[in-house]
């Protein structure tokens, strides 16, 4: 007979750090600065049917906290090219990229894969920047012989 973990929720609004709208993880004393934080933070990201949470087991309870992000949780950090471009998460998960789900909303590359709106971080957008022109039609990606124009929303 297995026994349920039990679970321990924090709510959002008691939450003792925020994710900023570049990514960025902060506290009452400010910005993260300790690498190996920022990347367990990330790797440690979850969603359900409430919202993006840390979840972390201690002394047998799970504990969840959910905490405030502006606009989204998922970021693009790098990107890495071989054939296609696979994209590289803060969470740590590569995807490939679909074309047709970039978008561009006040000046930001975002796209949609199952289950998060993404958004690309400085960094990767500077990467991404070899494959994007500029048009008379609007932003332009650019894969080998192939375009396509992102649409903004």
């Amino acid at each position: 007979m297995g026994s349920e973990k039990k679970v321990n929720v924090i709510p959002r609004e008691n939450a003792v750090f925020r994710m900023d709208k570049n990514g960025i993880w902060h506290n009452e004393h400010g910005r993260f600065e300790h690498p190996k934080i920022i990347s367990y933070f990330n790797r440690s990201i979850q969603k359900d049917d409430q919202g993006y949470f840390l979840s972390q087991t201690l002394d047998g309870m799970v504990e969840k906290v959910y905490f405030p992000y502006e606009d989204t949780a998922v970021f693009v950090v790098d990107i890495r090219v071989e054939k296609n471009i696979d994209l590289i998460l803060n969470t740590g998960t590569k995807c490939p990229l679909a074309p047709d789900t970039l978008f561009i909303k006040d000046d930001n590359l975002y796209c949609r894969i199952p289950d998060h709106l993404v958004k690309f971080n400085q960094h990767a957008l500077a990467k991404m920047a070899v494959h994007l022109d500029e048009t008379e039609h609007g932003l332009v990606l650019c894969l080998g012989e192939s375009s396509r124009v992102i649409p903004e929303k």
